[in-house]
């Protein structure tokens, strides 16, 4: 079983992570709009896919900041920010003056636990039960897995420059 840590504490995952070189699995979110999205939307398109615990903490908030900002020389890239945050928390953290994220498609997965499990970063237990652990796919235009990083201390950030080198 695949665990993560905050400070040392353990917890366990459910799910499994997508194998390099396969077809990754669907996701369907909300948007701070309340617009149903899905990746399907972004056929022909790079992706990076980033789930975080939530945007109301301090590291996914700075991480959100600092791929909004090294995404943005990307072309053909979408980048999508994916928590159990509701649709209203991604509104606040969108609307923020220091945190503009225009580059980045924020989605609420409130409606269903699915793309979690599917992505293999469910937590299972713990405090933070039912919460995304901290995670970076990046998808090729046909969404075949070609990186994949699951952040082992949730209180770190991913490692922006492996992902970005891939898109």
């Amino acid at each position: 079983m695949v665990t993560v840590q905050l400070k040392g504490n353990p917890w366990n995952l459910t799910g499994s992570i997508p194998e390099k070189g396969k077809k990754a699995p669907p996701i369907e979110g909300v948007d701070a709009d309340l617009k149903n999205r899905s990746l399907s939307e972004f056929q022909g398109k790079k992706k990076i896919i980033c789930f975080v615990p939530s945007l109301d903490t301090p590291v996914c908030s700075e991480s959100a900041r600092k791929f909004n900002k090294k995404i943005q020389s990307k072309e053909n890239v979408v980048v999508l920010y994916l928590s159990f945050d509701l649709p209203f928390a991604l509104k606040r953290a969108c609307s923020k003056e220091d945190n503009d994220l225009k580059h980045l498609l924020l989605l609420s997965l409130f409606k269903s636990k699915k793309p979690a499990e599917d992505y293999g970063v469910l937590i299972q237990n713990g405090p933070l039960s039912g919460l995304c652990a901290r995670a970076v796919f990046v998808l090729d235009e046909n969404d075949i897995t070609i990186y994949s990083e699951l952040v082992t201390e949730l209180s770190h950030e991913p490692n922006y420059e492996k992902a970005l080198s891939q898109v």
